[in-house]
């Protein structure tokens, strides 16, 4: 009994591991939204929110608020341009949808022309979940971001549909329960890295193991 009592409450043991990992999703998912009030700073927030959640969450490297201002420092810049640029190009869509939407049953341009947004929309909408994960693992310039994150959503497309039905799933989920908000942001992140990690590492340089080579910790390599 002493024994069993002994384990339970270990620290180490997977029942105190899972709750820290849901205590630090739910702090790490508020600070991101928080990070994002001032809409000029979803995009280096994103950033932060992808490496600290594949870094700190899954490789369980480091502290996960540590890593979260890391990033966000470190990408500021590009990031918030990406995401200013992003944000726009969302709202300008969703206006010409919902415009386009209430001529469709007037005429067939309106019909073409939804159809048409819905499109562009849902090609920026894939591209976009690649931008900020590729910005917080490559040191790249603005242009560079955008062009490499394109070519990965289309040549990776059975990934880029998996993350974009993952993330959507995410959005309904916090449109039912508003609550549900305060973790999702983490949780999405994490799934969402299964397969966004895989198309990292692609274009990751080849090392023979983490830190053997380069002398960093090349934890992603893992």
């Amino acid at each position: 009994m002493v024994a069993i009592m002994g384990s339970f409450f270990n620290m180490d043991n997977g029942f105190f591991s899972f709750l820290g990992k849901a205590f630090d999703a739910v702090i790490l998912s508020t600070l991101y939204l928080v990070c994002c009030i001032p809409i000029i700073t979803i995009g280096p927030a994103t950033t932060a929110l992808y490496y600290a959640t594949v870094k700190g969450i899954r490789r369980e490297r480091g502290y996960v608020y540590r890593e979260f201002f890391k990033s966000f420092r470190l990408n500021f810049k590009t990031g918030a341009i990406a995401g200013i640029l992003l944000t726009v190009v969302f709202a300008v869509l969703i206006f010409d949808i919902l415009f386009a939407r209430s001529y469709v049953k007037d005429n067939t341009g309106g019909s073409v022309m939804f159809g048409i947004f819905v499109a562009i929309a849902f090609i920026i909408y894939c591209f976009s979940l690649y931008v900020f994960p590729v910005l917080s693992r490559f040191d790249m310039k603005f242009v560079q971001l955008m062009k490499a994150s394109l070519l990965m959503s289309i040549k990776h497309f059975p990934y880029t549909l998996g993350m974009a039905i993952i993330t959507a799933a995410a959005i309904i989920g916090v449109n039912y329960m508003l609550l549900l908000i305060f973790i999702l942001p983490v949780v999405t992140t994490l799934l969402n890295s299964f397969l966004m990690e895989r198309v990292l590492k692609k274009y990751m340089p080849k090392s023979e193991g983490p830190g053997e080579e380069t002398g960093k910790d090349e934890w992603y390599l893992e």
